[in-house]
């Protein structure tokens, strides 16, 4: 008989994704992009757009979140 299936957060599949690396890192945005850009410089923008990782402390919870994801 088959086991239960474990939910993915949704949440959490609609904000990381996981890199197609041997390493499999997670991908996220960046936080500060959605509103008041006006007084951000166009440096500060542009710097935003680029992703970045998720730290080595979080990678274990968010792991749990998404279990089909590695």
């Amino acid at each position: 008989m088959a086991s239960n299936k474990m939910k993915t957060n949704s949440a959490a599949k609609k904000r990381f994704r996981v890199s197609g690396g041997k390493n499999g890192l997670i991908k996220r945005g960046k936080a500060y992009r959605r509103h008041l850009l006006t007084k951000k410089s166009a440096k500060c923008k542009r710097d935003l757009r680029q992703g970045a990782y998720v730290g080595p402390r979080e990678v274990a919870h968010i792991r749990t979140l998404l279990p089909y994801a590695f």
